[in-house]
């Protein structure tokens, strides 16, 4: 019985996150500063789910590393995504190589 209890409170939750400001926020928000926070909210959150999973997905945090450096290093030369996401997981694998003959 416990679990409906648990669903509908996460559904309630879920609903007000989303449907308050809607209600709340009736007129267009002026403030640069907080329009420039606002736009950069996903951005954060995305970066904040998407980093310890970069570093713990393999067998070892070396090869999540390594992989993460081969990434950030290519898209900060303005590499398209195939050859970032290719390098990449070329580095994971090879790093992994790598540890298991150690």
């Amino acid at each position: 019985m416990n679990i409906y209890l648990y669903i509908f409170v996460m559904a309630v939750t879920t609903y007000l996150v989303r449907a308050l400001p809607l209600t709340l926020l009736k007129k267009p928000i002026r403030s640069r500063f907080v329009r420039s926070f606002l736009h950069y909210v996903p951005t954060a959150c995305l970066t904040a789910m998407t980093f310890p999973a970069i570093l713990y997905a393999t067998d070892h945090v070396v090869s999540g590393a390594a992989g993460l450096a081969v990434g950030v290093l290519l898209a900060f030369k303005k590499q398209s995504l195939i050859i970032v996401a290719a390098a990449s997981c070329a580095a994971v694998f090879i790093t992994e190589q790598m540890i298991a003959l150690l």
